[in-house]
Parts: C-alpha cells; structure tokens; sequence
C-alpha cells in the first residue's frame, strides 16, 4: 500500500489537469490512459472532489469541472490554442516515440487552462489535421528513445554510449560521445558530437543508431555552442548545374528541388531553365535527373551528362542480362 501512494497521487493529479482539457471526458477513457480499472478511476474521482474540486458528472456521458473553475492563471487566445494541434501533429511526425509522448504529457497540462470555447474550438480542429508518414525512416523504431537520451545528455553535460552503423560500415560499432547539440535537416535529425573514438567533432544520423544508452561520465571536453560547428560545415564543394524543363514537368519538382540545392527559375522561351548548385552531382543530383530525364535537357556541366550516359549505360547492360 506504502509503494501505491506516490503513483496513486500522481495519477489523481494527472485526472485533474485532464479534466481541465476537456470539456468531458468518460471514465474509460481515464481508465484506457492510465491502465486502471473503471472502479479505480471511480475511487479517485471521489477523492478528488472530496478535496474541493467541482467535478459535474451525468450517467453515460461522462465528467467535466464546473465552467470557470481553473487553477492556473494562464490564459492562450484562440490562435496560440490553433498552434497547439500543428505543433503535436508535426511532434508526432518529426519526433522520436519518447519525445512525442512527453510533449502530450505537456498537451494535457497546456489544454487544462483553455476555455470552455477554446476546447471546442481545438477539438473540432484536430481531427481534421493529419500528417502524412513520410517513406524516409527518421528513427530506428528499437530506440524510441534516442532525442530524449540525447536531450538529457546536452542539459546533463554527461557522455553517451551509441551503437553506431556508419553508412560506409559493414556493421554497427559503439562509440563514446560527448552530444554538442542536434539538428533536423533534409527529412533527418542528427547530432554533432565529440567522438572518443574519432577524437573529434562528428556527425551522427540518428535513424542509424541501433543502441544508446545514457553514462555518468562527465563531458571531458569544453564544447563550442551548435551554431559554430553547422557554420563549419555549412559550405561544402558544390558544382552548378542549369537543366531546361517543360513547364508540365517543372511542378512535380517544385518539392524535391530545394534537396538539390536549387537556387533559380527562369523562363526560356516556352521552357524553364533550372539552376542548381549541387553538392552530389554524381549520384543524388544524376539519379534524381533519370526519374524526369525524358522531359528535361542538361545545359550544364558537361561532366553531368557523362554521368548520365554512364548509368544508362550500366542500366542497359543489366536489362540485356536479364533478357
């Protein structure tokens, strides 16, 4: 009985911020959230209005607070509540399991101070709002919990162990890091980091840790803020490259070309000149290129038509193969 109180306490105080982001919620739902039975959830609701709280109830339909009753005196207008259902969306989407479900967590305490109109408002939004998964593979789905360990890390200023698949690599290898910060870009997260192994700065993709796990080691070394190492990196070798394009062509690509390092649209004549200046031309930008080749021209370089004639080339052999 000693060891249930603690969690019994945090649970009736978790009801109660949920009741106050809602304007009703049924007891299974209670029941469903926090893994109890339906009696369980019954027992705390009598605690709780025991304690004071104004809980209206109706057979059938569910609890809510009587209208006006609130604790915290922080009030959002119609518009920041609207943020609240993109930003967990896009959290849903862009975040690791973990962080996700902390920052719903956060969600329950931030609607608890809308009001009445407010909730209404929202929950006629949410269900309208959806975020469509994406084919890139943003986390290894066997460490839900990669940002949080390394969010802890950052604040903790402690070292963290990563089982590691280098893209170059045959198979994972541990490595000892010391996370200076991390970053989304291009449909990916990443982490700048001091590698023990490497004895300097690397970047890790976070969808190819396989492992993690948390030290009690102290950072060893006095890191420069994330700013400093992206603007290091931020101006690698690029090549220009101009492409002509059909107009019907050049919309389907409006929303991969910027991953191109695209940086111009100009009209030429009844076509549209494309200009780039990519940091893969051999392969990204060259196998991007065949997917839409056939409506498209290279006016440069001449290095990337070399290229193309190359893979088509090997493709050609490969079908005659298999022929």
């Amino acid at each position: 009985m000693h060891n249930d109180s603690p969690k019994r306490f945090d649970r009736i105080v978790a009801i109660f911020i949920q009741l106050q982001s809602k304007r009703i919620i049924k007891a299974q739902e209670l029941a469903d959230r926090f893994e109890v039975s339906l009696r369980t959830i019954y027992r705390d609701i009598r605690t709780l209005e025991a304690s004071g709280v104004p809980i209206y109830s109706e057979a059938g339909v569910g609890y809510s607070l009587i209208d006006g009753y609130r604790l915290p005196p922080v009030m959002f207008t119609q518009e920041e509540a609207t943020s609240f259902v993109a930003a967990e969306k896009l959290m849903q989407q862009f975040t690791d399991k973990l962080m996700h479900e902390h920052f719903s967590s956060a969600m329950y305490k931030l609607r608890a101070v809308l009001r009445t109109n407010d909730k209404d408002w929202i929950a006629n939004i949410e269900p309208q709002v959806i975020m469509r998964s994406s084919i890139k593979k943003k986390f290894n789905e066997q460490v839900p919990h990669a940002l949080a360990t390394l969010f802890e890390s950052i604040a903790r200023k402690t070292q963290v162990e990563l089982y590691y698949e280098a893209i170059d690599a045959d198979c994972p290898t541990w490595r000892t890091i010391e996370p200076v910060g991390v970053f989304h870009q291009d449909g990916f997260w990443y982490v700048i980091a001091f590698c023990h192994l490497r004895t300097d700065y690397r970047q890790f993709r976070i969808d190819r840790v396989a492992a993690i796990k948390q030290t009690d080691q102290a950072f060893t070394q006095k890191h420069e803020p994330l700013d400093y190492y992206l603007q290091k990196n931020e101006k690698p070798a690029t090549t220009r490259v101009r492409i002509l394009v059909t107009p019907y062509i050049a919309k389907y690509l409006r929303w991969e070309r910027h991953y191109h390092g695209f940086l111009k649209e100009e009209q030429m004549g009844d076509k549209l000149a494309l200009t780039f200046e990519t940091r893969d031309l051999e392969n990204g930008f060259a196998r991007w290129f065949m997917m839409y080749g056939d409506h498209a021209e290279i006016l440069e370089p001449l290095s990337l038509k070399e290229r193309i004639k190359e893979l088509l080339t090997l493709q050609l052999q490969q079908l005659n193969q298999s022929t």
